[in-house]
């Protein structure tokens, strides 16, 4: 059945969530950004020529000032072009899996704050396993519990190298 809002041939999840332009748009803004802090930092250590030669900031000034060129070269197009623009950057339906990964990693980066790096990794790992690979439970928990118990293993005793840790680990003494 065609709708305004739904042309014949697309159904709800196949319909696009944003435009290009709206992307487009922000990650000009964020490089533009990042420039903007690449330029200033360059700045501040020094951009000219030394006696011994070009001074620490002198390349990144440069590099800072061609992605900023870059990026406002694309923010001004898309605005410039901002009503004739129609091309498509995603539908739901290739936003979700994009979106399945993106939470659990935000999830899991937050959880390392305050739980440190193996039990985040431990349940990181056992949820992938289970909900997109389909894994049993057996080899799910073996895995789950074997890889940050490796890393700790090669890290902390082996290489002597202090991975971030939490209350568990500090339960247990580690």
């Amino acid at each position: 059945m065609t709708t305004p809002n739904h042309p014949e041939g697309s159904d709800r999840e196949d319909s696009p969530v944003t435009l290009t332009r709206g992307p487009e748009l922000i990650v000009g803004l964020i490089i533009m950004g990042l420039a903007a802090l690449v330029i200033s930092d360059s700045m501040r250590v020094g951009t000219g020529w030394g006696d011994e030669g070009p001074q620490a900031g002198y390349f990144p000034f440069y590099v800072g000032l061609i992605l900023l060129a870059s990026s406002g070269l694309i923010v001004l197009r898309t605005l410039l072009t901002w009503g004739a623009a129609k091309a498509v950057f995603a539908t739901r339906e290739e936003l979700v899996p994009v979106f399945q990964m993106l939470v659990p990693m935000v999830i899991y980066v937050v959880a390392m704050v305050y739980l440190g790096i193996y039990l985040p990794s431990a349940l990181l790992i056992g949820y992938f396993m289970r909900r997109h690979g389909g894994f049993a439970w057996p080899l799910t928990l073996g895995v789950s519990i074997g890889v940050p118990l490796v890393f700790f293993l090669v890290f902390e005793k082996w290489f002597l190298v202090p991975l971030p840790k939490g209350p568990i680990e500090n339960l247990l003494g580690f």
